[in-house]
């Protein structure tokens, strides 16, 4: 399959429709995804931006053969390494082992790390270009930790079409393929999901990426992400998202995330919500079973969030696994301006609330209550009433 952008961009990439999980089993794809390459003819000169994945690669030079002969390619640009962008380069290779490829330094590092081989690089940084003929160029702009280390933007002069890599992408297999055309509730919220859960980390770097690319006054009339959908109609709006989404984000919202053995905790998270809800009403909250829910979707709903409720009983000095991973992602993604309060059931020693507090702190939450909730056994009426009172805490630090 292969479809024109415009007059001078084909998309030659692939649908991936049976994805569910991404980057090993760390990320899961709800919807699938795309890996977009795009075949850019200029007057002159041709060019190929990124590949796919290697599972692909086979299919991907078969069917791009279709529609150019390779030989005719001048150029690869790998904007970044990462294998679901570069998968198909070893296979293309074979056919056109002198083609340059154009990437960052850092791109030389990394590709030369995954393949092991010394193809034609062509190192690049911001500011150099190709010449494709009759005034047309395509224009690098390095982008480094956006989201790796050799990541990198090109521009594409005259057709005002910026190709940012893995910025403003979404794991989301569509037919459709243009953001005017898919549902606009499934872009988005395969957008904020993309952002919560990958680009968190870089948001300070995001910021300040973009404001260098505005800076560079450059007119934008597409923006061809590598995952996902193209954005035509009004590219920005997701320029502007991302400038808002790394800005310390925030929705009037309360998440409580809790793992449970006999209820007993499940109890308690719903207690809390119900004083939450009385002493706030305006805010929406979310309650997440972490054992039986998707793990990037509480992620996202966590970047979502003022502040988080973090529930599990004591097991073995420790707390329950669904919680522990949980937290060992929140803390790898750095959120800020964010709230949090701990509790949990206990039999005997209690350590769960206490373990949950230091793991909230070292994530960079703010501590509504230092104490956290701590209920022995199954709660009784008097314990379903501290952790309303809680809840009530909760939903006026917010206000």
């Amino acid at each position: 399959m292969s479809f024109k952008v415009n007059d001078h961009v084909t998309w030659v990439g692939k649908i991936d429709w049976e994805l569910r999980k991404f980057h090993g089993e760390e990320l899961s794809a709800h919807h699938g995804s795309t890996y977009n390459s795009y075949l850019v003819r200029g007057p002159e000169k041709t060019v190929l931006i990124d590949t796919v994945w290697g599972p692909f690669a086979k299919e991907f030079v078969k069917n791009l053969k279709k529609e150019i002969d390779l030989k005719k390619i001048d150029y690869i640009v790998a904007n970044h390494a990462e294998t679901d962008h570069s998968g198909a380069l070893p296979e293309l290779l074979r056919e056109i082992p002198d083609t340059p490829v154009y990437c960052s330094n850092a791109g030389t590092k990394s590709l030369r790390g995954h393949y092991h081989q010394d193809w034609n690089f062509k190192p690049v940084k911001t500011g150099d270009k190709i010449e494709l003929g009759g005034g047309k160029e395509l224009v690098f702009v390095e982008a480094k930790m956006l989201h790796w280390p050799d990541s990198m933007f090109c521009y594409l002069t005259g057709d005002s079409i910026l190709f940012p890599n893995d910025a403003f992408g979404q794991h989301y297999a569509t037919e459709y393929m243009f953001n005017d055309l898919v549902d606009q509730n499934e872009l988005y919220a395969e957008a904020i999901k993309y952002y919560a859960n990958i680009l968190t980390p870089f948001s300070k770097l995001v910021t300040a990426k973009i404001k260098e690319v505005v800076g560079m006054n450059l007119p934008v009339e597409m923006i061809c992400p590598s995952h996902g959908i193209i954005w035509r109609n009004d590219p920005l709006q997701i320029v502007n998202k991302y400038l808002e989404w790394a800005d310390s984000y925030q929705e009037n919202q309360v998440t409580i995330i809790y793992d449970t053995m006999w209820d007993g905790t499940r109890r308690a998270a719903e207690a809390i919500a119900s004083g939450i809800k009385k002493s706030n009403t305006e805010t929406n909250i979310k309650l997440f079973n972490a054992a039986r829910s998707d793990i990037n979707d509480i992620i996202t709903e966590i970047f979502k969030s003022k502040a988080i409720v973090v529930g599990s009983p004591t097991i073995n000095k420790g707390i329950l696994h669904s919680i522990a991973s949980l937290m060992e992602m929140v803390k790898g993604l750095g959120f800020q301006n964010k709230k949090a309060a701990a509790f949990g059931c206990y039999g005997w020693s209690g350590e769960s609330v206490k373990m949950i507090n230091g793991l909230l702190e070292e994530a960079g939450f703010e501590l509504i209550n230092k104490d956290g909730l701590r209920m022995l056994w199954n709660p009784d009426e008097e314990a379903v009433e501290k952790a309303k009172t809680l809840g009530h805490e909760i939903g006026t630090a917010i206000k």
